[in-house]
Protein backbone atom coordinates (compact mmCIF):
# COMPACT_ATOMS: atom_id res chain seq x y z
CA UNK A 1 0.00 0.00 0.00
CA UNK A 2 1.36 3.29 -0.84
CA UNK A 3 1.21 6.32 1.27
CA UNK A 4 -0.96 9.49 0.12
CA UNK A 5 2.24 11.68 0.09
CA UNK A 6 2.48 14.33 -2.28
CA UNK A 7 2.90 13.84 -5.90
CA UNK A 8 6.31 15.26 -7.44
CA UNK A 9 8.13 15.43 -10.59
CA UNK A 10 10.13 12.10 -9.64
CA UNK A 11 7.13 10.13 -8.32
CA UNK A 12 5.45 10.61 -11.06
CA UNK A 13 8.20 9.94 -13.42
CA UNK A 14 8.37 6.24 -11.96
CA UNK A 15 4.79 5.48 -11.94
CA UNK A 16 5.03 6.38 -15.73
CA UNK A 17 8.21 4.20 -16.04
CA UNK A 18 6.16 1.13 -14.53
CA UNK A 19 3.57 1.90 -16.60
CA UNK A 20 5.47 1.93 -19.85
CA UNK A 21 8.18 -1.08 -19.24
CA UNK A 22 5.32 -3.14 -16.70
CA UNK A 23 2.33 -2.82 -18.45
CA UNK A 24 3.28 -2.30 -22.28
CA UNK A 25 1.35 1.43 -22.34
CA UNK A 26 2.45 4.16 -24.39
CA UNK A 27 3.29 7.69 -22.77
CA UNK A 28 1.01 9.63 -25.45
CA UNK A 29 -2.15 7.89 -23.73
CA UNK A 30 -0.52 7.84 -20.09
CA UNK A 31 -0.23 11.40 -20.22
CA UNK A 32 -4.01 12.46 -21.56
CA UNK A 33 -5.21 10.69 -18.56
CA UNK A 34 -5.31 11.93 -14.98
CA UNK A 35 -2.63 10.86 -13.88
CA UNK A 36 -0.44 13.77 -13.46
CA UNK A 37 -3.76 16.19 -12.77
CA UNK A 38 -1.73 17.06 -8.75
CA UNK A 39 0.88 18.35 -10.66
CA UNK A 40 1.10 22.31 -11.93
CA UNK A 41 1.60 22.38 -16.21
CA UNK A 42 5.70 23.26 -15.17
CA UNK A 43 5.78 19.91 -12.57
CA UNK A 44 3.64 17.37 -15.43
CA UNK A 45 6.33 18.80 -18.08
CA UNK A 46 8.96 18.01 -15.72
CA UNK A 47 7.96 14.71 -15.19
CA UNK A 48 7.51 13.98 -19.12
CA UNK A 49 10.89 14.91 -19.36
CA UNK A 50 12.33 13.03 -16.89
CA UNK A 51 10.31 9.60 -17.62
CA UNK A 52 11.73 9.95 -21.36
CA UNK A 53 15.66 11.34 -20.33
CA UNK A 54 15.29 7.83 -18.61
CA UNK A 55 13.80 6.08 -21.49
CA UNK A 56 16.86 7.02 -24.02
CA UNK A 57 19.45 6.16 -21.21
CA UNK A 58 17.95 3.02 -19.88
CA UNK A 59 20.67 0.76 -21.78
CA UNK A 60 23.21 2.60 -19.54
CA UNK A 61 21.24 3.03 -16.51
CA UNK A 62 21.26 -0.98 -16.89
CA UNK A 63 24.88 -1.21 -17.97
CA UNK A 64 25.86 1.00 -14.72
CA UNK A 65 23.45 -0.84 -11.61
CA UNK A 66 24.28 -4.08 -12.91
CA UNK A 67 27.72 -3.80 -10.93
CA UNK A 68 26.14 -2.66 -7.93
CA UNK A 69 23.12 -5.03 -8.15
CA UNK A 70 23.53 -8.79 -6.76
CA UNK A 71 19.76 -9.27 -8.35
CA UNK A 72 17.00 -7.04 -9.75
CA UNK A 73 14.95 -5.90 -7.34
CA UNK A 74 11.20 -5.96 -7.98
CA UNK A 75 10.11 -2.93 -10.84
CA UNK A 76 8.97 -0.01 -8.97
CA UNK A 77 12.39 0.28 -7.41
CA UNK A 78 14.58 -0.59 -10.42
CA UNK A 79 12.72 2.05 -11.81
CA UNK A 80 13.47 4.48 -9.23
CA UNK A 81 17.21 3.59 -9.27
CA UNK A 82 17.39 3.98 -13.36
CA UNK A 83 15.82 7.59 -12.42
CA UNK A 84 17.90 8.85 -10.00
CA UNK A 85 20.99 6.87 -12.08
CA UNK A 86 20.31 8.96 -15.25
CA UNK A 87 19.97 11.96 -13.66
CA UNK A 88 23.08 11.53 -11.71
CA UNK A 89 25.20 10.57 -14.73
CA UNK A 90 23.55 13.83 -16.82
CA UNK A 91 24.98 15.57 -13.32
CA UNK A 92 22.23 16.49 -11.19
CA UNK A 93 22.23 17.38 -7.60
CA UNK A 94 23.17 13.85 -6.30
CA UNK A 95 21.81 14.94 -2.47
CA UNK A 96 18.33 15.92 -3.55
CA UNK A 97 18.17 12.69 -6.22
CA UNK A 98 19.49 10.69 -3.82
CA UNK A 99 17.08 11.61 -0.83
CA UNK A 100 14.10 11.57 -2.90
CA UNK A 101 14.98 8.37 -4.32
CA UNK A 102 14.98 6.83 -0.97
CA UNK A 103 11.68 8.84 0.16
CA UNK A 104 9.85 7.00 -2.96
CA UNK A 105 10.68 3.82 -2.16
CA UNK A 106 10.00 4.18 1.79
CA UNK A 107 6.67 5.55 0.60
CA UNK A 108 5.14 2.32 -0.46
CA UNK A 109 4.93 -0.84 1.82
CA UNK A 110 6.03 -3.42 -0.55
CA UNK A 111 9.39 -1.53 -1.48
CA UNK A 112 9.99 0.46 2.20
CA UNK A 113 12.55 -2.13 3.63
CA UNK A 114 14.40 -1.43 -0.16
CA UNK A 115 15.12 2.31 0.99
CA UNK A 116 18.74 1.32 2.45
CA UNK A 117 19.72 -0.75 -0.75
CA UNK A 118 18.40 2.27 -2.79
CA UNK A 119 21.00 4.60 -1.08
CA UNK A 120 23.88 3.02 -0.84
CA UNK A 121 23.24 1.79 -4.92
CA UNK A 122 23.13 5.61 -5.28
CA UNK A 123 25.73 7.06 -3.51
CA UNK A 124 27.90 4.50 -5.48
CA UNK A 125 26.60 5.44 -8.83
CA UNK A 126 26.63 9.49 -7.45
CA UNK A 127 30.67 8.54 -7.06
CA UNK A 128 31.50 6.56 -9.93
CA UNK A 129 28.75 6.97 -12.64
CA UNK A 130 29.35 10.26 -14.34
CA UNK A 131 32.84 8.84 -15.35
CA UNK A 132 31.09 5.30 -16.47
CA UNK A 133 28.01 7.08 -18.27
CA UNK A 134 30.60 8.49 -20.90
CA UNK A 135 32.34 5.32 -21.85
CA UNK A 136 29.10 3.30 -22.70
CA UNK A 137 28.57 2.72 -26.39
CA UNK A 138 25.05 4.55 -27.39
CA UNK A 139 21.75 2.92 -26.42
CA UNK A 140 20.87 0.45 -29.25
CA UNK A 141 17.10 -0.38 -30.00
CA UNK A 142 15.32 -3.72 -29.18
CA UNK A 143 16.24 -6.25 -31.52
CA UNK A 144 12.99 -7.02 -32.58
CA UNK A 145 12.80 -3.69 -34.17
CA UNK A 146 16.84 -3.29 -34.95
CA UNK A 147 17.28 -6.28 -36.84
CA UNK A 148 14.84 -5.18 -39.71
CA UNK A 149 16.27 -1.95 -39.87
CA UNK A 150 19.56 -2.44 -40.18
CA UNK A 151 18.91 -4.71 -43.00
CA UNK A 152 17.14 -2.03 -44.87
CA UNK A 153 19.75 0.71 -43.78
CA UNK A 154 22.78 -1.30 -43.06
CA UNK A 155 24.44 -0.92 -39.79
CA UNK A 156 26.55 2.53 -40.05
CA UNK A 157 23.13 3.99 -41.13
CA UNK A 158 21.35 2.36 -38.01
CA UNK A 159 24.10 3.43 -35.46
CA UNK A 160 23.54 7.36 -37.02
CA UNK A 161 19.83 6.95 -36.65
CA UNK A 162 20.62 5.39 -32.93
CA UNK A 163 22.77 8.36 -32.05
CA UNK A 164 19.89 10.79 -33.16
CA UNK A 165 17.13 9.02 -30.85
CA UNK A 166 19.75 9.24 -27.84
CA UNK A 167 20.22 13.00 -28.29
CA UNK A 168 15.93 13.73 -28.78
CA UNK A 169 14.57 16.11 -30.45
CA UNK A 170 14.45 19.98 -30.68
CA UNK A 171 11.08 21.99 -30.78
CA UNK A 172 10.02 22.39 -34.18
CA UNK A 173 6.99 25.02 -35.51
CA UNK A 174 5.02 25.42 -38.80
CA UNK A 175 3.97 29.23 -39.52
CA UNK A 176 0.85 29.83 -40.32
CA UNK A 177 2.42 32.66 -42.37
CA UNK A 178 6.10 34.61 -42.62
CA UNK A 179 8.10 31.74 -41.07
CA UNK A 180 11.17 34.56 -40.95
CA UNK A 181 9.45 36.47 -38.14
CA UNK A 182 8.30 33.64 -36.66
CA UNK A 183 11.75 32.25 -36.60
CA UNK A 184 13.07 35.66 -35.36
CA UNK A 185 10.04 36.08 -32.82
CA UNK A 186 10.74 33.28 -30.93
CA UNK A 187 14.50 33.12 -30.88
CA UNK A 188 14.57 29.87 -33.42
CA UNK A 189 16.65 28.70 -36.23
CA UNK A 190 14.75 29.05 -40.01
CA UNK A 191 15.23 24.86 -41.33
CA UNK A 192 16.14 24.27 -44.51
CA UNK A 193 12.14 23.51 -45.56
CA UNK A 194 10.84 26.70 -43.70
CA UNK A 195 9.93 24.71 -40.58
CA UNK A 196 10.87 27.30 -37.17
CA UNK A 197 13.74 24.89 -34.80
CA UNK A 198 14.01 25.71 -31.08
CA UNK A 199 16.72 24.13 -29.09
CA UNK A 200 15.75 25.18 -26.12
CA UNK A 201 12.13 25.97 -25.88
CA UNK A 202 10.68 26.08 -22.67
CA UNK A 203 6.78 26.26 -21.78
CA UNK A 204 5.56 25.76 -25.21
CA UNK A 205 2.21 27.98 -24.52
CA UNK A 206 4.63 31.09 -23.16
CA UNK A 207 6.42 31.88 -26.37
CA UNK A 208 5.32 34.80 -28.58
CA UNK A 209 2.56 34.03 -30.78
CA UNK A 210 1.26 31.32 -29.18
CA UNK A 211 -1.51 32.70 -28.38
CA UNK A 212 -1.89 34.97 -31.60
CA UNK A 213 -2.26 31.41 -33.34
CA UNK A 214 0.88 32.47 -35.54
CA UNK A 215 2.16 28.84 -35.14
CA UNK A 216 2.00 25.45 -34.29
CA UNK A 217 4.70 22.44 -32.80
CA UNK A 218 4.70 19.66 -35.79
CA UNK A 219 7.87 18.44 -36.17
CA UNK A 220 9.86 19.63 -39.78
CA UNK A 221 9.70 15.91 -41.34
CA UNK A 222 6.04 15.88 -40.35
CA UNK A 223 4.86 19.22 -42.25
CA UNK A 224 6.69 18.15 -45.55
CA UNK A 225 3.63 15.90 -46.90
CA UNK A 226 1.15 18.82 -46.97
CA UNK A 227 3.76 20.94 -48.80
CA UNK A 228 4.34 17.89 -51.27
CA UNK A 229 0.72 17.98 -51.46
CA UNK A 230 0.61 21.41 -52.82
CA UNK A 231 -3.39 22.39 -51.86
CA UNK A 232 -4.49 25.17 -53.81
CA UNK A 233 -6.88 28.06 -52.87
CA UNK A 234 -10.27 26.87 -53.30
CA UNK A 235 -9.86 23.25 -54.10
CA UNK A 236 -11.89 20.01 -52.55
CA UNK A 237 -9.07 18.50 -50.02
CA UNK A 238 -9.17 15.52 -47.62
CA UNK A 239 -7.02 15.54 -44.55
CA UNK A 240 -7.46 11.60 -44.16
CA UNK A 241 -6.24 10.86 -40.64
CA UNK A 242 -6.34 14.16 -39.59
CA UNK A 243 -5.71 14.62 -35.31
CA UNK A 244 -3.67 15.99 -33.88
CA UNK A 245 -4.15 18.40 -37.07
CA UNK A 246 -0.92 19.98 -37.84
CA UNK A 247 -1.34 19.43 -41.68
CA UNK A 248 -4.79 19.99 -41.24
CA UNK A 249 -4.09 23.40 -40.44
CA UNK A 250 -0.95 23.74 -42.82
CA UNK A 251 -3.87 22.73 -45.88
CA UNK A 252 -6.60 25.75 -44.49
CA UNK A 253 -3.93 28.37 -44.43
CA UNK A 254 -3.62 27.40 -48.17
CA UNK A 255 -7.12 28.67 -49.05
CA UNK A 256 -7.83 25.21 -49.95
CA UNK A 257 -11.85 23.73 -48.79
CA UNK A 258 -10.70 21.25 -45.99
CA UNK A 259 -12.50 18.48 -44.46
CA UNK A 260 -10.46 17.19 -42.07
CA UNK A 261 -11.22 13.36 -41.24
CA UNK A 262 -10.76 10.91 -37.77
CA UNK A 263 -12.57 8.25 -36.07
CA UNK A 264 -11.40 9.83 -32.92
CA UNK A 265 -14.02 11.81 -30.99
CA UNK A 266 -11.67 12.88 -28.13
CA UNK A 267 -8.26 13.70 -30.75
CA UNK A 268 -10.82 15.72 -33.43
CA UNK A 269 -11.83 17.86 -30.08
CA UNK A 270 -8.33 18.48 -30.19
CA UNK A 271 -8.23 19.36 -34.28
CA UNK A 272 -10.93 21.88 -33.10
CA UNK A 273 -8.72 23.65 -30.54
CA UNK A 274 -6.07 24.12 -32.63
CA UNK A 275 -7.99 25.63 -35.66
CA UNK A 276 -9.28 28.07 -33.41
CA UNK A 277 -6.43 29.19 -31.83
CA UNK A 278 -4.94 29.49 -35.37
CA UNK A 279 -8.03 31.04 -36.55
CA UNK A 280 -8.32 28.71 -39.78
CA UNK A 281 -11.02 26.52 -41.14
CA UNK A 282 -11.75 23.10 -42.01
CA UNK A 283 -14.76 20.95 -42.10
CA UNK A 284 -14.51 18.06 -39.12
CA UNK A 285 -16.14 15.01 -39.90
CA UNK A 286 -15.56 12.10 -36.92
CA UNK A 287 -16.04 8.71 -39.15
CA UNK A 288 -14.51 5.46 -40.60
CA UNK A 289 -12.00 7.06 -43.06
CA UNK A 290 -12.62 3.37 -45.10
CA UNK A 291 -16.65 4.30 -45.28
CA UNK A 292 -15.92 7.90 -45.89
CA UNK A 293 -17.30 9.29 -48.98
CA UNK A 294 -16.93 12.13 -51.38
CA UNK A 295 -14.74 13.63 -54.15
CA UNK A 296 -11.49 15.58 -53.85
CA UNK A 297 -9.19 17.30 -56.20
CA UNK A 298 -6.27 16.21 -53.41
CA UNK A 299 -6.26 13.89 -50.41
CA UNK A 300 -3.34 13.84 -47.87
CA UNK A 301 -3.31 10.50 -46.38
CA UNK A 302 -1.07 10.49 -43.08
CA UNK A 303 -1.80 6.53 -42.43
CA UNK A 304 -1.89 4.62 -38.94
CA UNK A 305 1.78 3.44 -38.34
CA UNK A 306 4.10 1.89 -36.48
CA UNK A 307 5.52 5.60 -35.72
CA UNK A 308 8.68 4.29 -35.68
CA UNK A 309 9.71 7.10 -37.13
CA UNK A 310 9.16 8.93 -33.85
CA UNK A 311 11.54 7.06 -31.51
CA UNK A 312 13.96 10.38 -30.89
CA UNK A 313 10.50 11.99 -29.66
CA UNK A 314 8.96 8.74 -28.14
CA UNK A 315 11.27 6.42 -26.63
CA UNK A 316 8.91 4.63 -24.74
CA UNK A 317 7.56 2.79 -28.32
CA UNK A 318 10.23 0.25 -28.92
CA UNK A 319 10.10 -0.49 -25.44
CA UNK A 320 6.57 -0.52 -24.68
CA UNK A 321 5.81 -2.54 -28.01
CA UNK A 322 6.86 -5.86 -29.56
CA UNK A 323 5.76 -5.43 -33.04
CA UNK A 324 3.09 -7.64 -32.96
CA UNK A 325 0.80 -5.48 -34.45
CA UNK A 326 2.29 -4.08 -37.34
CA UNK A 327 1.10 -6.48 -39.71
CA UNK A 328 -2.42 -5.46 -39.28
CA UNK A 329 -1.29 -2.06 -39.59
CA UNK A 330 0.33 -2.63 -42.52
CA UNK A 331 -2.94 -4.32 -43.96
CA UNK A 332 -4.97 -1.07 -43.07
CA UNK A 333 -2.61 1.54 -44.86
CA UNK A 334 -3.22 -1.05 -48.15
CA UNK A 335 -7.22 -0.59 -47.57
CA UNK A 336 -6.96 3.19 -47.17
CA UNK A 337 -4.63 3.90 -50.09
CA UNK A 338 -7.39 1.55 -52.24
CA UNK A 339 -10.16 3.66 -50.80
CA UNK A 340 -8.52 6.81 -50.66
CA UNK A 341 -7.85 6.71 -54.82
CA UNK A 342 -11.68 5.91 -55.33
CA UNK A 343 -12.39 9.37 -53.62
CA UNK A 344 -10.46 11.55 -56.10
CA UNK A 345 -11.90 13.24 -59.26
CA UNK A 346 -9.88 12.79 -62.08
CA UNK A 347 -6.25 13.87 -62.47
CA UNK A 348 -6.17 14.44 -58.79
CA UNK A 349 -3.34 13.56 -56.23
CA UNK A 350 -2.62 11.61 -53.30
CA UNK A 351 -0.22 11.89 -50.90
CA UNK A 352 0.53 8.71 -48.50
CA UNK A 353 2.78 9.56 -45.81
CA UNK A 354 3.40 7.24 -42.57
CA UNK A 355 5.98 7.98 -39.64
CA UNK A 356 7.51 5.09 -40.12
CA UNK A 357 10.87 3.53 -41.03
CA UNK A 358 9.69 0.29 -41.91
CA UNK A 359 9.98 0.20 -45.42
CA UNK A 360 6.98 -2.07 -45.64
CA UNK A 361 4.84 0.93 -44.47
CA UNK A 362 6.62 3.44 -46.91
CA UNK A 363 8.26 2.25 -50.41
CA UNK A 364 6.73 -1.32 -50.01
CA UNK A 365 3.45 0.03 -49.93
CA UNK A 366 3.84 2.46 -52.90
CA UNK A 367 5.05 -0.05 -55.07
CA UNK A 368 2.28 -2.23 -54.23
CA UNK A 369 0.19 0.22 -55.14
CA UNK A 370 1.60 0.91 -58.47
CA UNK A 371 1.08 -2.89 -59.27
CA UNK A 372 -2.39 -2.71 -57.94
CA UNK A 373 -3.53 0.40 -59.71
CA UNK A 374 -2.71 1.06 -63.87
CA UNK A 375 -2.41 4.31 -64.66
CA UNK A 376 -1.40 5.27 -60.93
CA UNK A 377 2.20 7.05 -60.99
CA UNK A 378 4.48 8.70 -58.44
CA UNK A 379 4.69 12.20 -58.99
CA UNK A 380 8.87 12.88 -58.80
CA UNK A 381 8.41 16.57 -59.78
CA UNK A 382 6.36 17.13 -56.46
CA UNK A 383 8.96 16.13 -54.54
CA UNK A 384 11.03 19.51 -55.76
CA UNK A 385 10.67 21.00 -52.30
CA UNK A 386 13.25 23.11 -50.25
CA UNK A 387 15.69 21.98 -48.11
CA UNK A 388 15.59 18.02 -50.08
CA UNK A 389 18.24 16.32 -50.72
CA UNK A 390 17.49 14.46 -54.20
CA UNK A 391 19.42 11.19 -52.35
CA UNK A 392 16.72 10.89 -50.23
CA UNK A 393 14.21 10.34 -52.82
CA UNK A 394 13.61 6.30 -53.68
CA UNK A 395 13.58 4.30 -56.69
CA UNK A 396 9.36 3.72 -56.37
CA UNK A 397 9.57 7.47 -56.86
CA UNK A 398 9.13 8.56 -53.05
CA UNK A 399 10.71 10.67 -50.14
CA UNK A 400 12.51 8.79 -47.80
CA UNK A 401 13.46 10.87 -44.71
CA UNK A 402 15.38 9.09 -41.11
CA UNK A 403 16.23 10.90 -37.68
CA UNK A 404 20.02 11.67 -38.75
CA UNK A 405 19.35 13.21 -41.68
CA UNK A 406 20.29 16.76 -40.89
CA UNK A 407 22.71 15.53 -38.14
CA UNK A 408 24.44 19.34 -38.28
CA UNK A 409 20.53 20.68 -37.18
CA UNK A 410 19.41 18.38 -35.29
CA UNK A 411 17.84 15.48 -36.77
CA UNK A 412 14.48 14.96 -38.08
CA UNK A 413 11.67 12.40 -37.46
CA UNK A 414 11.72 9.31 -39.75
CA UNK A 415 8.99 9.81 -42.80
CA UNK A 416 8.22 8.48 -45.98
CA UNK A 417 5.94 10.36 -48.13
CA UNK A 418 5.15 10.19 -52.05
CA UNK A 419 2.41 12.06 -54.40
CA UNK A 420 0.31 9.22 -56.45
CA UNK A 421 -1.37 11.12 -59.39
CA UNK A 422 -4.64 9.29 -61.22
Amino acid sequence: MTSQRKQTPRSAAVHLLDEVLGEGRLLSELLGTRMLERLSPADRARAQRLTTDTLRGLERADRILQKHLRKYPPLTVRNTLRLATVELCLGGDAHGIVNEAVTITAADTHTAAMKGLVNAVLRKVAAEGVAEWAKLRVPRLPKWLRGPLVEAYGAEAMAAMEAAHFAGPALDLTAKGDAAAVAAAVGGVLLPSGSVRLAQPGQVSALPGFAEGDWWVQDAAAALPAKLLAAKPDEAVLDMCAAPGGKTMQLAATGADVTALDQSASRMVRVAENLTRTGLKAHLVTGDALQHQGQYDAILLDAPCSATGTIRRHPDLPLAKDGSDFGALIELQEQMIDHALTLLKPGGRLVFCTCSLLPDEGECQVEDALARHPGLRADRDALALPGIDPAWITEEGGLRLRPDYWSDLGGMDGFYMACLTT
